[in-house]
């Protein structure tokens, strides 16, 4: 391509994503008119982490959002604005409880109060629990290859880089004190400050009245809630830090940050913490309050009580990309997080894969693949579905690779771990997925009469197709046989192409119930077609004698 051509496909590019109603797109659209307002050669994104608990799916899933944003911005904008994002810890938050899911409780609940960075590591891996926690944040996000500048609280108050913005909000503490109060109890308006004091005697960050302040030398009073001494110090340098709200204000004001996204329960406290970024002098970031993921009891997944999944357990199982996937559908719209969620979200991307390169500039850019991959997704390279794959294991009961690998040389000749990586590294969620899940919840219903017979048709029929028979072709047979009562769809709402009757879903979930012992299950003539014909008829002769 030339030079002129690259040009005006990056200009024809930028033209699509103006229009384009792809969430990524309608938000750079904000910042852009946000720079049209106040120019700025340098646009910040930002996002929060709270190390109080283990990292979860939601901490992961704020970052790539946030990345899918920024790259629709930088499209937009021709990269002509350099951007950062910044993943912010807040490590110097006192630790208020126990999490439930960590090991050395009782050690930790001696340093209740304490900010995170000084409480003892309860895994024994790093000087800190907050450092702990923040490695394990940085970990996931690196080895997904995101693009972002790590940075502690901890080290932004002791270094002084928050020093300037901490004095504006002394020199500015009725005003953060106006916006606070008629949003608290009335007990808890009649202590509130908006610094903390850390303890020097104890180290604990106190939740304590101011008595007095000094605007000039940088310092605020308080009387040690033990002793009962007059204290004096100094709000920069690490020895106060500020309650969140205000925090996060000094924040947004001290780096400059111009989009940041939360969640829907956060509503208030973004309006509370952007009146305050006002009254300090800066300019509240844009961005968007995102919905809540849930367990599989539809309550809140917190990180403090383990709930949901964590991102090594969606790993496990799965992608980062069907992760990402998860991640970038539907934003506002309250999602459970749980395991049964992840075929789907597999199989989905892998077919999101398929259809980019059948798809014009406008439809690319609203596939999601296009905003997993930074506008270059690669080439589809998965010939068999996860679900197939899973179902496969289950019929099979394979506990390696190895037998997996034999069915998909059937299936796929010359498909090897080799030439096909991405399937290989399936095949170990897949197996993974079905020990974990899967074979657990298998139960076999026993067929009645009219379904044994069903089946002995259905075993006879494959059994006069040739070996190399096609997944269409069976299919058309699996039809065919359960063209009967009581599996005819009466309803005409699935009638065949050729004008014969439908079949009802009762004839496949007879299939996954009797033949997989699950309730859901795969295209049949596909699975047929590589779990095998031979295979396929043992299965089927197996049941049949398992109900005799």
């Amino acid at each position: 391509m030339t030079a002129v051509e690259t040009k005006d496909a990056a200009q024809s590019l930028r033209d699509v994503a103006e229009r384009s109603n792809a969430w990524p797109f309608e938000e750079a659209r904000k910042i852009i008119a946000r720079l049209e307002k106040k120019p700025k050669d340098e646009v910040i994104f930002e996002t929060g982490y709270g190390p109080s608990g283990l990292p979860h799916i939601g901490t992961f899933g704020e970052v790539a959002r946030t990345t899918m944003v920024r790259h629709a911005f930088r499209v937009i904008t021709g990269d002509r604005i350099r951007t950062r994002l910044i993943a912010f810890s807040d490590d110097m938050d006192g630790l208020r409880k126990v999490p439930d899911n960590i090991p050395e409780k009782e050690m930790v609940a001696g340093y209740l109060g304490k900010p995170l960075t000084r409480v003892p590591d309860p895994f024994g891996t790093h000087p800190s629990f907050g450092e702990h926690n923040n490695a394990r944040l940085r970990a996931f996000l690196d080895a997904f290859g995101f693009d972002y500048e790590f940075m502690s609280a901890t080290d932004c108050y002791s270094s002084g880089r928050f020093d300037a913005a901490l004095r504006v909000v002394l020199e500015r503490f009725d005003e953060v004190m106006t916006i606070m109060l008629p949003s608290l109890r009335e007990e808890r308006a009649q202590t509130y400050s908006p610094f903390l004091p850390v303890c020097p005697r104890t180290g604990i960050v106190l939740q304590v009245p101011i008595v007095a302040r000094d605007v000039a030398a940088g310092t605020i009073s308080y009387d040690d809630p033990q002793t009962g001494e007059r204290m004096t110090t100094p709000v920069t340098g690490g020895r106060c830090k500020l309650q969140w709200k205000p925090d996060w204000a000094m924040r947004w004001l001290a780096l400059g940050v111009d989009y940041e996204m939360a969640g829907k329960d956060l509503i208030d406290s973004v309006k509370l913490s952007a009146a305050i970024c006002r009254a300090l002098g800066g300019t509240p970031p844009e961005g968007f309050n995102y919905e809540l993921f849930l367990d599989e009891h539809g309550q809140k997944i917190s990180k403090s009580k383990g709930n949901g999944l964590t991102i090594e357990e969606w790993l496990r199982y799965a992608s980062p990309e069907s992760l990402s996937l998860f991640m970038y559908r539907e934003p506002k719209a309250a999602k459970r997080l749980f395991f049964d969620v992840i075929p789907r979200h597999v199989d989905e991307y892998q077919q999101f894969l398929e259809a980019y390169p059948r798809q014009d500039e406008r439809q690319r850019l609203a596939n999601p693949a296009w905003h997993i991959h930074a506008g270059a997704p690669p080439a589809a390279d998965v010939p068999i579905s996860f679900t197939l794959l899973l179902n496969l294991v289950s019929a099979s009961n394979a506990q390696d690779a190895d037998t997996l690998w034999g069915f998909i040389g059937r299936y796929r000749p010359g498909a090897t771990p080799q030439t096909h990586p991405k399937l290989h590294q399936l095949v170990d969620y897949a197996i993974h997925y079905f020990r974990d899940f899967v074979l657990p919840a298998k139960r076999f219903r026993h067929p009645s009469d009219p379904e044994r017979a069903a089946l002995i048709d259905l075993r006879d029929a494959l059994s006069q197709l040739p070996d190399d028979a096609k997944p269409e072709k069976i299919q058309e047979v699996v039809y065919e046989v359960g063209r009967r009562e009581p599996f005819l769809d009466t309803s005409g709402k699935s009638k065949a192409k050729d004008g014969k009757p439908g079949v009802s879903l009762d004839w496949f979930n007879l299939l996954y119930q009797v033949l997989l012992g699950q309730e859901k299950g795969p295209r049949f003539g596909s699975f047929v077609a590589i779990y095998g014909l031979k295979n396929t008829i043992d299965m089927i002769d197996g049941a049949l004698a398992r109900s005799a």
